[in-house]
């Protein structure tokens, strides 16, 4: 069962809990308005332009709408399992419909990374899959983060919302480890949501290089980029792991 509810102009929308699965400002339909979900796209300090963006679960379609209004001429691509998710997307989220860059399809997640024609066919994925109960990331598994860096380009990237209790995050970010050459994460935001990115290839790494970028990305899209980056920052500072 599906719930939309609005509250000082921002509505929501839930599956029959109230664990909040996506939320849009009324009078700014095509802007992020949750902080996790902006975090979503801290692949852009790695990456200028795209050809293929791919979010599972569409959610309140905050990620595909932005991606597909500020991102053009990318193709955007949406997967949702759910037919009610997605009427209520178009019907009340103003998603758009379909056309030559966007589309929105109606399938399981782990059925459209594992198709062999998608094989290293896609630049970003963005992975934010959750049911009502929303105890855990679903899907979260060794052969699903295969399929998903088997999906992607070579310096392809993953960002993926990890919503669970601490330490949790840190299992799921090693399944994660098995599949891609670096795996970094921002602090945890809203009580549970933390983000990660995956990457293909490890990137290489210079601050003053990525503080520059952030401010590109605020510039243009309004994006709290520089945040992204300090998080980074602490990651970087707090870890051992080779990055």
């Amino acid at each position: 069962m599906l719930n939309i509810l609005e509250s000082d102009g921002v509505r929501t929308l839930h599956f029959g809990s109230l664990a909040v699965q996506g939320a849009m400002r009324i009078d700014k339909p095509v802007e992020i308005e949750l902080e996790y979900v902006e975090q979503m796209m801290m692949w852009l300090l790695f990456r200028k332009e795209t050809a293929h963006i791919v979010q599972l679960g569409l959610g309140a379609a905050a990620l595909t709408k932005f991606c597909y209004h500020r991102l053009a001429p990318a193709e955007v691509t949406a997967v949702e399992i759910d037919a009610d998710v997605i009427d209520a997307c178009r019907n009340h989220f103003a998603l758009p419909p379909d056309d030559e860059r966007l589309s929105i399809l109606n399938m399981d997640a782990l059925d459209y990374v594992t198709g062999s024609s998608r094989c290293q066919s896609i630049d970003i994925l963005q992975v934010d899959l959750y049911d009502a109960p929303a105890r855990g990331p679903l899907l979260s598994t060794d052969d699903f983060y295969a399929a998903c860096a088997n999906c992607l380009t070579a310096d392809g990237m993953m960002t993926v919302n990890l919503y669970c209790d601490w330490p949790e995050h840190m299992h799921h970010v090693r399944l994660m480890e098995q599949s891609f050459e670096a795996v970094a994460w921002l602090p945890e935001v809203h009580d549970g949501n933390m983000v990660a990115i995956a990457f293909k290839q490890s990137p290489s790494v210079d601050f003053d290089d990525l503080f520059a970028r952030a401010a590109e990305i605020q510039a243009m899209l309004g994006l709290p980029a520089q945040s992204w980056v300090d998080g980074l920052h602490r990651w970087m500072s707090s870890t051992t792991d080779e990055f």
